[in-house]
C-alpha cells in the first residue's frame, strides 16, 4: 500500500484514499456503521432535546428578556450540544480504533476482515476513550486558559482593556491547542499498534512528533481542508433543501423532525466518506514517522515477507 521507506505528504494522502478503495469493504462498513449508529441517536436526542426550541427562539422576539430566561435558554442550548458531542465522541473512538487496525494490515497487504478488525480493537476502546478525553481536556484548557486574563479584565471593570486582551489571549490559547493537537496526534495509534497505556501513548506521541511538528502540523492541516471540502460538497445539498423547507429564509431556523432526518442522513454520508481518511492519514503518519526515527521498514519488510510465504 505504501512504498517501505520515508514517505512524501503525496504517497501519505494517497496511501489513505487507496487504502479506503482497496479495502473498501472494511474500511466504509466500518465507517458507515458508526455513522449510522451515532448519528441516529444523535438525531434523536437532538429532536427530543430542543422539541421546545420555538420557546428560545421567541426570546429574540423579546425587548427585555429576563436573566432567568436567558440563563435556562442558554442551559438547554449547552445541554444539547453536550449530549450530541459524547455521543458523536463514542462513534469517534470506535471508528479511529478500527481504522487504525485496517490500515496497519493494509501496508502488509493484508485483509482486514469486518469481525477480526473488531476483534483486534475491542479490548483497546476502554484505554482509547481515556485517551480522547484527556487530549480533549488538555486542548479545551489550554484555549480557556487563554480567555482567563481578558475575562477577569472585562469582570472587573476595563471592559475595552479586556475585550483586547481576550482576543490576544484567545489568540495564544488557540495557539497552544493547536501545539498539543499535534504533539498528541500520534498517541492513538501507538496506543493501538502498540498496545500502549493512556500515558505511555501521549508520551510516545510526543517522542515521535518531537522535531517534525511542523511538517507533521502540515500535512494534517492539509489532510482536515480535504475533510472540509468533502464534507461541503456532502452537506451543501441538504442544507439547500432545509432553507427551502423553511421558505426560504436562513433567519428561520425550526428544529424539526424532517430537517433533522435530512441533516442526518448528509451527517452520515459525509462521516461515513471523512472517517477513514482521517485515519488513514493519522496511522500512515505514525508509521512514517517510526520509519524516519526507527527503521520501521524494514520490520514492516519482513512482516510482509513472512506473510507472503
Amino acid at each position: 500500500m505504501i512504498p517501505l521507506r520515508p514517505l512524501s505528504v503525496g504517497e501519505i494522502l494517497d496511501g489513505a484514499f487507496t487504502t479506503a478503495r482497496k479495502y473498501w469493504r472494511t474500511a466504509l462498513g466500518v465507517s458507515l456503521t458508526v455513522a449510522v449508529a451515532t448519528q441516529a441517536v444523535r438525531t434523536v436526542v437532538t429532536g427530543l432535546w430542543f422539541r421546545d426550541l420555538v420557546d428560545l427562539s421567541a426570546l429574540r422576539d423579546q425587548e427585555a428578556a429576563s436573566l432567568d430566561e436567558l440563563v435556562e435558554a442558554l442551559k438547554q442550548a449547552l445541554g444539547g450540544l453536550a449530549a450530541a458531542s459524547l455521543i458523536g465522541l463514542i462513534g469517534s473512538i470506535i471508528a479511529a480504533a478500527m481504522l487504525t487496525v485496517v490500515v496497519s494490515r493494509a501496508v502488509l497487504g493484508r485483509p482486514a476482515p469486518a469481525g477480526e478488525t473488531w476483534a483486534a480493537a475491542r479490548p483497546r476502546l476502554f484505554s482509547m476513550t481515556g485517551l480522547f478525553c484527556l487530549v480533549t481536556l488538555l486542548i479545551t484548557g489550554a484555549f480557556a486558559v487563554g480567555l482567563v486574563p481578558g475575562l477577569a479584565l472585562a469582570a472587573a471593570g476595563n471592559e475595552s482593556g479586556g475585550v483586547a486582551l481576550t482576543a490576544l489571549g484567545g489568540l495564544a490559547g488557540m495557539a497552544g491547542a493547536a501545539w498539543l493537537w499535534i504533539r498528541y496526534s500520534l498517541a492513538a495509534p501507538a496506543l493501538i499498534l502498540e498496545k500502549q497505556g493512556v500515558i505511555a501513548a501521549m508520551r510516545r506521541s510526543g517522542k515521535l512528533v518531537s522535531g517534525s511538528w511542523w511538517r507533521i502540523f502540515g500535512i494534517q492541516l492539509l489532510a482536515t481542508l480535504l475533510v472540509f471540502v468533502v464534507s461541503a460538497i456532502v452537506e451543501i445539498p441538504a442544507g439547500v433543501i432545509e432553507l427551502i423547507m423553511n421558505g426560504g429564509s436562513p433567519d428561520t431556523v425550526p428544529v424539526t423532525w424532517p430537517s433533522l432526518i435530512i441533516s442526518g442522513i448528509s451527517a452520515t454520508i459525509s462521516s461515513a466518506l471523512t472517517l477513514p481518511i482521517t485515519a488513514g492519514v493519522t496511522a500512515l503518519l505514525y508509521m512514517d514517522q517510526r520509519i524516519r526515527r526507527e527503521s520501521l521498514d524494514l520490520d514492516l519488510a519482513r512482516a510482509a515477507g513472512q506473510g507472503n510465504e
